[in-house]
């Protein structure tokens, strides 16, 4: 081959790798204050999960998304670019109806334990994929990997199988969904550019539209606890991921929910199962339960059964019957001992009184460096660790009664935890007002 032709060929070969659009150019237009063409958005996507667009330069994408936001339309094209990074499951021929869960996180939050056996025992299918915790908000993983045997991996014919047959499925989802999102996830939680709504929002749904189901409802928390402190950025988040779910083809449904306050009594991962336990045994604290039926009233709706009797089917033993099936056919024994702690120590009222504020983010924290959560991805859990909670607000104390008490497996850990629950709980004269535990209901 002639120098001539060889040039010509690597010129060609050059011109097929010549891409389509300019990272900076899409930065810039986002850091203007301009809606980015549906086209370089797209491309924006795939060419960061190929790794052609740098880190940095997606970073400053991000910064310019959380200082100047998103139109609608751009967050739904955000939102298809990553699902269509990676696969779409599909539950098409399952012969049952699909509804699935999401929330967006806070302390001692466990309602998913009790609520996918609970809407299973309706004969519709939850397949609730989760993730683990990181810093103070829990893991629903995690917390089920306190029962010994029991496993979060499974292949897409063992979800399938077991949907089919007992209808609820917690585990791990598969590195396939949305890869996209798995990069800037991480790229977003050391970059300060976690709280931009946009890309919360299509962080959440490019997951849960992937999956494959049919309705989704969203828990969406507000408060000390919660991802979103601000109610009002808690209802900009849920009116957009309700939006995203309608313009997928997803029936979606979103419920305000206060995190000021922990959920339950239990902060951890094995007293957390413990106290979900208790729920699908017809007792439990009544915030859980009553979380645990709105939901489930949400889901079974938009599964075509809107008088499903609730109640019943935690009174009657349907839901428990459900779980212990799911929890077997994960290889788990329900009903093996559950880790207990070697250590614990117990906080007592100093004075006579009402117990009016127990505020849940440090809380979490507390519980966080007992160490039942991680501060790294690749750190373990220890699953006895946490706070039991003997007291809530609006409870009346005798001086010297117990409080909480803290467990962990090593002393040495109360001091920090107490210090993360300085000024953190407070006894007074009267009782605090109550608010409702969910604030409103959204819908498309």
């Amino acid at each position: 081959m002639s120098a001539e032709s060889t040039a010509s060929a690597a010129a060609s070969t050059a011109a097929s790798n010549v891409e389509a659009f300019d990272a900076v150019d899409v930065i810039r237009t986002k850091r203007d204050g301009r809606a980015v063409p549906e086209d370089a958005l797209r491309w924006m996507i795939d060419a960061y999960t190929r790794e052609y667009v740098a880190d940095s330069q997606m970073a400053a994408f991000a910064m310019a998304v959380l200082l100047n936001g998103m139109e609608r339309d751009e967050i739904r094209v955000m939102t298809d670019a990553m699902i269509a990074s990676g696969e779409r499951m599909s539950f098409a021929g399952l012969g049952k109806r699909t509804v699935d869960k999401h929330s967006t996180g806070g302390v001692g939050d466990k309602i998913t334990l009790p609520l996918a056996p609970l809407v299973a025992a309706f004969g519709v299918a939850v397949p609730q994929l989760s993730g683990r915790g990181l810093g103070h908000t829990g893991g629903t993983l995690d917390k089920l990997e306190s029962i010994p045997g029991w496993r979060a991996a499974l292949s897409n014919d063992e979800m399938f199988a077991q949907l089919q047959g007992i209808g609820a499925v917690i585990c791990a989802a598969g590195s396939g969904l949305a890869p996209a999102d798995k990069r800037l996830y991480a790229l977003r939680d050391v970059t300060g550019t976690v709280e931009a709504i946009p890309l919360i929002a299509s962080s959440i749904m490019s997951k849960k539209i992937a999956e494959g189901t049919e309705a989704l409802v969203l828990d969406v928390k507000f408060g000390s606890g919660a991802f979103m402190k601000d109610v009002g950025m808690a209802r900009e988040l849920a009116r957009t991921m309700v939006a995203l779910g309608a313009d997928s083809g997803v029936a979606t449904t979103a419920l305000l929910t206060d995190m000021n306050t922990p959920l339950g009594r239990a902060i951890g991962n094995a007293n957390e199962v413990r106290e979900s336990v208790e729920v699908l045994a017809g007792g439990g604290p009544a915030d859980v339960v009553e979380l645990t039926v709105a939901l489930a009233r949400e889901m079974l709706a938009l599964a075509g059964q809107p008088d499903a009797d609730v109640e019943a089917a935690l009174a009657d033993g349907r839901a428990m019957d459900a779980w212990r099936r799911m929890i077997i056919a994960q290889d788990g024994d329900p009903d093996a001992a559950l880790p207990t702690p070697r250590e614990t120590h117990t906080v007592t009222a100093p004075t006579a009184g009402i117990v009016s504020r127990v505020e849940a983010l440090p809380f979490g924290v507390a519980a966080w460096r007992l160490g039942a959560g991680r501060a790294r991805a690749q750190d373990p859990v220890v699953h006895a660790a946490g706070i039991d909670l003997h007291v809530k607000p609006g409870d009346e104390v005798a001086a010297g009664q117990p409080l909480f008490t803290l467990s962990a497996d090593d002393a040495a850990r109360f001091e920090r935890a107490l210090d993360a629950l300085h000024g953190a709980w407070e006894i007074d004269d009267a009782a605090p007002p109550v608010g409702p535990l969910v604030l409103e209901r959204i819908t498309a």
